[in-house]
Order: C-alpha cells, then sequence, then structure tokens
C-alpha cells in the first residue's frame, strides 16, 4: 500500500499547519488511484513530527512511502534535514520503502503556477 506524506515547516501559526492538512486531504481526493494513505506532517514547530506521520501512515498499512516536500526553495531544510528524517525513519523500519520527491520549488510546472497566480489579480 502506497503513502503520500506531504511535510511543510510548521509554523507557531495554527491556520498555517491547517491549511497543510487540508491540502493533504486535497490530494487523497485527487489522486486516491495513485496513493491510499495520505497524512501531512512537519520539520518543526508544529505536530505531527515526520516520525510520527511516518508511523501514522506505517499503522495505516503503507509498505511504501513518497515524503514530498512542500518547500520552495533547496535550502537546508530540504537539502539535509528533511533526508535525516527519512533516514532515521528507514533505520527504524527498513521494511518499508521511503522515498524523498523532489520539493515543489522544482518542479517544471512552477512556472505556469507563478504566471497563473501573478494573473488572477488582473
Amino acid at each position: 500500500m502506497k503513502a503520500l506524506l506531504l511535510i511543510a515547516h510548521g509554523s507557531r501559526r495554527k491556520k498555517s499547519n491547517d491549511e497543510v492538512v487540508v491540502l493533504a486531504q486535497k490530494l487523497k481526493a485527487t489522486c486516491a488511484d495513485q496513493y491510499q494513505v495520505f497524512e501531512a506532517g512537519f520539520l518543526e514547530i508544529a505536530n505531527p513530527a515526520i516520525a510520527t506521520a511516518v508511523e501514522t501512515c506505517i499503522k495505516q498499512g503503507a509498505t511504501s512511502i513518497t515524503v514530498l516536500p512542500y518547500f520552495l526553495n533547496s535550502g537546508l531544510h530540504v537539502t539535509t534535514d528533511i533526508p535525516e528524517h527519512v533516514e532515521e525513519a528507514q533505520q527504524q523500519f527498513p521494511e518499508i520503502d521511503i522515498k524523498v520527491a523532489p520539493h515543489i520549488g522544482a518542479s517544471e510546472l512552477m512556472m505556469s503556477l507563478l504566471i497563473d497566480a501573478a494573473n488572477s489579480v488582473n
């Protein structure tokens, strides 16, 4: 069973964290044919932490987890912190296939998204 784990930074502002959870739920409505489990997790400040979110995916039956970093830039969180958390989870659950997808900002679709956002005010 495949899981999609959306990872965001985490915020002291609850509404920001709630937006990430809602986005994970919207992903479920959009790509349930590709993934059967959908969760959101946070790098810091907010809960659930990455390790807890991975465990939640596994408890729901996930045997494969794709971690999707919801970050625009390839800063230290994307290049170092998230991979370190995923490596720790992989060591804890060696029977689970855990992969990290490219961060959102690396998507080829970003240019279209930016232009659409800019044009939405016209």
